[in-house]
Order: C-alpha cells, then sequence, then structure tokens
C-alpha cells in the first residue's frame, strides 16, 4: 500500500549553488497526492511544483524542477532519493527559498528524519512502472539505460583523470533497504579546479569541505577523506535515484549509467514516455512490494556518523 510520514519533519540548512538559508518542511499528504514541493516565500505565483519528469529543465549540475508559471525548485535530487528510499509515495515538501539545502552532500540527515518519523499505510495500493522493453539514450561518450528487471537495479560505471577517484563501478539491488543501508551517506563531490570555476558563475555559493568532497589529484581535501572507497559512484547512483524518482512511481526495472548525469537520465525518462509499449503501470501486490526499496526499514537500518 502507499505510504506518507507519520508527521512533519524539518530540515533547516543552506543551498549548495545559491548559497542562501534554507528551511524545508516535509508534511504528510493523502494517498494518490504524489510528491509536490511548494514554495512557502513566494506570493505572486502558483507556489507548487510536481516532482515530475517534465518538470525538469536541463541542468547540468543539479535537478531543477519549474511549474507552468516559470517557479522553480533546484537541487531536488537527494531529497527525492531519499523519499524514494525510504518508500515514501505521498509528501509536500515545503521550502522558503529556491534550493532544497545540501546538508552534508548527502541523502543521509534526509533518511534519519523520514524513519525517525515514521511511515504510515495509506488505503491505495502502489502503482509501479514495470520496463518491458530496453530504452537508452547516449550522448557524448556518456550512455544510460532502462531495462527489464525483475526488481529495482542499478548499475552504474564512472571515469575521472583524477587519481583519488579514477574508474569506479557498482551494481546495488535497492532491495531490502540497500539505498538507506550502501548509498544514502555519499556526498556529493567536485575537483578543487573546479570551485572557482563554478564560483564565478554564481555556483556553488554554499558549498563548503564540509557538504561536498573536494579532491585534488589523488588527494581527498575534505576532512575524514571518503567515507567508502568507491564513494563517488555510490553518490552518482544516489544522484540517479533521485531523478528516476520523478518517474511518478517506483521503477520495476535495471537502470544502467555509464558517465551519466542528471541531464541524461531525464532524457532517458522523457525517451521511455514517448514509447508506450517500452512500460506498464501496475498495482504492486505483496510479492512485489518486498522488492521496493524501503521494504522493511527501521530507525537503527541507518549507520551513524560522527
Amino acid at each position: 500500500m502507499q505510504k506518507t510520514l507519520k508527521s512533519e519533519v524539518v530540515f533547516t540548512g543552506v543551498g549548495l549553488h545559491c548559497g542562501r538559508d534554507v528551511t524545508l518542511r516535509v508534511r504528510p499528504a493523502a494517498a494518490q497526492t504524489g510528491i509536490w514541493f511548494r514554495r512557502t516565500d513566494v506570493s505572486d505565483a502558483d507556489p507548487y511544483i510536481s516532482a515530475n519528469w517534465q518538470c525538469a529543465v536541463h541542468t547540468a549540475l543539479c535537478t531543477r524542477l519549474v511549474n507552468a508559471d516559470g517557479l522553480g525548485v533546484s537541487t531536488v535530487e537527494h531529497v527525492m532519493a531519499a523519499i524514494a528510499g525510504c518508500g515514501i509515495n505521498n509528501a509536500v515538501v515545503e521550502l522558503d527559498g529556491p534550493e532544497v539545502p545540501i546538508m552534508d552532500g548527502s541523502a543521509l540527515e534526509f533518511v534519519r528524519g523520514f524513519l525517525k518519523a515514521g511511515l504510515i499505510e495509506q488505503a491505495a495500493p502502489v502503482q509501479v512502472l514495470e520496463i518491458l522493453q530496453t530504452v537508452e539514450v547516449q550522448e557524448n561518450g556518456a550512455y544510460a539505460a532502462l531495462m527489464p528487471f525483475g526488481g529495482i537495479e542499478i548499475d552504474f560505471s564512472i571515469d575521472f583523470p583524477d587519481a583519488a577517484i579514477g574508474q569506479q563501478s557498482k551494481t546495488l539491488n535497492l532491495a531490502n533497504g540497500s539505498f538507506v543501508h550502501e548509498l544514502c551517506d555519499s556526498r556529493t563531490f567536485c575537483r578543487n579546479s573546479d570551485v572557482q570555476v563554478m564560483r564565478s558563475n554564481g555556483l556553488a555559493l554554499g558549498g563548503t569541505l564540509m557538504n561536498a568532497v573536494v579532491i585534488e589529484g589523488a588527494d581527498v581535501l575534505s576532512p575524514g577523506g571518503m567515507r567508502h572507497p568507491d564513494e563517488p559512484v555510490r553518490h552518482k547512483m544516489l544522484d540517479a535515484m533521485g531523478d528516476l524518482a520523478l518517474a511518478g512511481g517506483p521503477i520495476i526495472g535495471r537502470y544502467v549509467g555509464r558517465r551519466a548525469g542528471h541531464t541524461l537520465t531525464n532524457k532517458l525518462l522523457r525517451k521511455l514516455f514517448t514509447q508506450p509499449g517500452a512500460f506498464r503501470r501496475v498495482d504492486c501486490d505483496a510479492q512485489m512490494s518486498e522488492r521496493l526499496p524501503g521494504a522493511g526499514l527501521a530507525q537503527e537500518d541507518v549507520r551513524i556518523y560522527a
């Protein structure tokens, strides 16, 4: 059955790119609502923005959603990954600024908050999107695909010239809370040489060594180094999870990403939805529900970091 939060959860932090302080409230919502963002700082436009692939605009460094009035919210991928990874189907995400707070650069704090609040079942079945035929996109040496699969799996590879990252690959079945156990704490990353370039373009104004993994050649400049030896590829999988959550429900299928990013994943969803024979929407039964990311999770499943 569909689920929502038992109670409101509040997060405060800074927007990674805008550099502004933001308060974000994730509120319970009725069955069949889906996920919506609401800008509480705006009164002269429709404040609601659907968490839907059709609202995504192509930005390389984050996922931005925009409604028909042109009102937007940026960097939604981490909170969307946490919502999907915890099995939340209905919620309203309120924020008093243009960008979701970056927190520690991962989805860990969102997951902690959601599991602490707890979830309640609702009187409507989860509708899943089952992939029936392979759909793929390629662009500038990057590749992304959705393929038929009996559960939910992400297979991702990255290749960076920096020795601190290099070539990394990981495949993960997302059943049994794997997102929470293995991906949610992996932080966004960037090269030190890119920081000033981004800031000169009005980006990364809220970035610090505490909310991103900053690398320089073979060195990790952020205190404590990597949380996992392959933290960068895990974070790219986290991003993909958040971007795929814009499909409007859990995907039963296998996502393959090779150097893929936000824009390519959104283009993949756009191509998928132009090919009706490539997927079907079905109500989730008890057996299928065991394959979903949020099945069986509890607060103690979140690893604690000092």
